[in-house]
């Protein structure tokens, strides 16, 4: 067997269904298995995998055991000769495991490989290619001075800026949401460390990759939609599972920084103090204009119903979806997808390419009855259910 693709599940039922949808078409022409692994989910994810999946693999674990353990009791199953860690909030394109696969065989030191993500919104996400955060570098990344410096190699090593993020490279550190690799390196590691705090556990294989003499890739040549992102709000809780993350990974792999510590104290004061004076988060405005690209009119009439706005129905086969959706741009503008008709691949395009600040995304997967996106990375998106 080729390949394993292993998702661990906790309360996203319909991120998870979607996910699901696409990894299936992408693994249609390879020899491989999905395990999806859930962490005792209070939703109806299981009922949901049991009903529209009973062909793919399940684990139900009896608690919520986090990322690491999750995973590594999926990989303990796993007979692919690769495997990919996924998140089940992502969306894989219909070619990305025969590109990813193409790539990593011509490999002789491959260790871990990630691809290029993007947000609901079609932004790039950063955290898709990272180096070694020592202290110095997770100081510039708490105090944004990448962004103040983007130019400046002593400030920029956080997300590994030496690659622009449409070029192909040796990075160091990759992202939990997107992580391929050979099953033998994955157990020759021990997996994830379950002792990991929250936001080290990717950052410690991979550099444990690294101490193998092993070369870590970010590969561009495919897209991957994660909606999530790096989903937690930068303020003070935030602040501080970054220092136990940090101070985990200074402790197993360097000796223990005065300076990180220092500073980061610094950067909890800064933002605890800031939050003081943030006033209330606004409401979002509600689209002016819904447009649904698909071959479906009947459906773009329910649309209509359910969204309680009318839907501009595109027939996406007489227009070119890019050109027909520039008009609106500076407008709000909510874009509906009908993946009956369009692509994983060419959704994922699509987002990429319209990304505006005032436009956003939604998919409709096909035989699912509920359209899926995220308008922020730092919510869990929304589903509008089509029954």
């Amino acid at each position: 067997m080729q390949l394993s693709v292993i998702i661990l599940n906790y309360n996203v039922r319909y991120f998870l269904e979607q996910c699901l949808l696409s990894v299936q078409e992408a693994l249609s022409a390879i020899d491989a298995e999905i395990i999806v692994v859930d962490n005792n989910s209070s939703d109806e994810s299981v009922l949901m995998m049991q009903e529209k999946f009973p062909t793919v693999k399940l684990i139900q674990n009896k608690e919520n055991f986090g990322f690491p353990k999750g995973n590594n009791i999926g990989v303990s199953q796993a007979n692919g000769k690769y495997i990919c860690i996924l998140n089940p909030d992502t969306v894989v394109a219909e070619d990305t495991f025969t590109k990813v696969l193409a790539f990593a065989e011509k490999q002789t030191d491959l260790g871990i490989l990630g691809c290029k993500l993007i947000d609901g919104k079609g932004n790039f996400l950063p955290e898709s290619k990272r180096g070694i955060p020592t202290p110095w570098i997770a100081f510039t990344k708490i105090f944004s001075l990448y962004k103040v410096f983007p130019n400046w190699h002593l400030f920029n090593q956080y997300y590994a800026q030496h690659l622009r993020e449409d070029e192909t490279g040796k990075v160091a550190i990759l992202v939990g949401a997107f992580m391929f690799m050979k099953r033998d390196l994955y157990l020759e590691l021990d997996g994830f460390d379950e002792n990991c705090f929250m936001y080290a556990d990717d950052i410690d294989l991979s550099y444990r990759a690294l101490l193998k003499q092993k070369s870590n890739y970010y590969f561009h040549e495919t897209t991957v939609l994660h909606y999530k992102g790096e989903s937690t709000v930068k303020d003070e809780k935030y602040m501080k599972r970054f220092q136990e993350a940090m101070n985990f990974f200074y402790q197993k792999h360097f000796r223990k920084s005065w300076f990180f510590t220092f500073f980061i104290q610094i950067g909890i004061w800064f933002f605890s103090f800031a939050k003081m004076f943030q006033g209330k988060t606004k409401v979002k405005s509600l689209p002016e204009t819904y447009i649904f690209y698909s071959l479906n009119l009947i459906l773009s009439e329910k649309l209509s119903f359910i969204l309680k706005n009318k839907v501009q129905f595109i027939d996406f086969k007489k227009e070119k979806m890019v050109n027909s959706s520039l008009i609106f741009k500076g407008r709000r503008v909510e874009i509906i997808l009908d993946n009956q008709y369009v692509s994983f691949k060419k959704c994922i395009k699509i987002i990429e390419t319209l990304k505006d600040k005032r436009i956003t995304f939604k998919i409709f997967p096909k035989n699912a009855n509920f359209i899926i996106g995220s308008d922020s990375p730092n919510d869990r998106g929304q589903i509008v259910k089509i029954e």
